[in-house]
């Protein structure tokens, strides 16, 4: 009986392993996904990007939002940053990443104001963004466009006061 009872324990215990992923271990896909509704991270060199999305305005738009930090040791610069191919109209231009020095793109403490003319993007969508550094190089990233509500109610060329 108590033979039976531990045989049919292990097969469950090993089903419930098979069946929640667990034995995927720390590569498992679904594990990986860094992409939420709160915006893309990711790393550029010594630049780290922060909960990047852009916002859909109502002449067609797009105002971007999200944080870009540089861990490295000497001054970055933006050098470009182009969504669907458009170029992005950055205020101050050609902002520089003082080392740990946050550049924040929309919100109450903006220090910098990225707007994509003409996107004509409905929320819910990705677009592409290719962003650019002097020193850590580019990346293309994948980046949801949120509509103008809730949260981001108030994320717009009106709203934002770049230094």
């Amino acid at each position: 009986m108590q033979r039976k009872f531990s045989a049919r324990l292990t097969v469950l215990i090993a089903m419930l392993l098979l069946v929640t992923g667990c034995g995927a271990g720390p590569n498992a896909p679904t594990r990986l996904i860094k992409q939420v509704t709160d915006g893309v991270e990711k790393t550029v060199g010594d630049i780290k990007l922060v909960h990047i999305l852009l916002v859909a305005q109502a002449d067609g738009s797009a105002i971007l939002v999200g944080t870009m930090i540089n861990d490295g040791a000497q001054a970055e610069q933006l050098t470009a940053l182009y969504v669907n191919g458009i170029p992005a109209s950055v205020t101050p231009i050609a902002p520089v990443l003082a080392p740990n020095t946050p550049l924040i793109f929309a919100g109450e403490t903006a220090n910098a104001l990225a707007v994509i003319p003409n996107l004509n993007v409905k929320a819910g969508k990705h677009v592409t963004m290719q962003i650019g550094f002097n020193r850590s190089g580019s990346e293309t990233l994948e980046v949801l466009v949120r509509d103008r509500s809730g949260e981001f109610a108030d994320v717009g060329p009106d709203v934002i006061s770049a230094s």
